[in-house]
């Protein structure tokens, strides 16, 4: 069955995570890895699991998510991969990356695009690509069914929804992602945010004030 590790980076507190299976393969999804010593913590890890790292994913296109893919990219030589609405932002990384205090961060592109419903395969497991707008454009979270969890960048919190007040962000459209594509999984379903806990769909569905 496939597995998670979760690693909080940057000042920002965001939430990269690895997952892995029994075979090795990995993928890393929002390497917000920005200080040596946090990729070296990654790398540690990798290391001592003995995996072999397939993919970045991007659950969307915000600075502290993507600080670490060129040194992550460069370590491992792996593709990164994210929503094809993605380069909206990503065109503008570097302006971004020096707004927020981040230096020597460039723009990039993605090597390989995703559209809602695709899925990722690695290592005998499959990650399906879930559109969900709202907090960014190029915004997609990862349902696991064989893990039973929903990777949901910033798109879903413990008891909260992702902002709506940055550029692309739209709060009825987020709502309705919400409510369409992740409301609509099993109850039971772990939800693995960008910042902060983990809770459920259920747990959501059940108390979020927001919905």
């Amino acid at each position: 069955m496939i597995q998670t590790a979760v690693f909080i980076f940057n000042f920002i507190q965001v939430n990269t995570y690895v997952l892995y299976t029994p075979s090795g393969d990995c993928v890393i999804v929002d390497p917000g890895c920005y200080a040596s010593e946090e990729i070296a913590k990654l790398d540690s890890f990798i290391t001592s699991k003995k995996l072999k790292p397939y993919a970045i994913v991007l659950t969307h296109p915000h600075i502290d998510h993507v600080v670490g893919v060129e040194a992550i990219k460069s370590k491992y030589n792996i593709p990164v991969m994210a929503h094809i609405q993605s380069p909206v932002i990503l065109n503008q990384t570097e302006q971004y990356a020096a707004n927020f205090g981040f230096n020597n961060v460039k723009n990039f592109l993605p090597d390989n695009y995703l559209n809602d419903g695709d899925e990722i395969y690695f290592g005998g497991t499959t990650l399906k690509v879930l559109y969900t707008p709202g907090h960014a454009e190029g915004s997609i979270c990862l349902y696991s069914k064989d893990g039973n969890f929903v990777v949901t960048g910033d798109v879903l919190f413990q008891q909260s929804i992702g902002r709506t007040d940055l550029p692309t962000g739209n709060y009825q459209v987020l709502i309705e992602s919400i409510k369409t594509k992740l409301m609509s999984l099993p109850d039971g379903t772990l939800v693995l945010p960008g910042h902060g806990e983990e809770t459920t769909i259920g747990e959501e569905r059940k108390s979020n004030p927001f919905l």
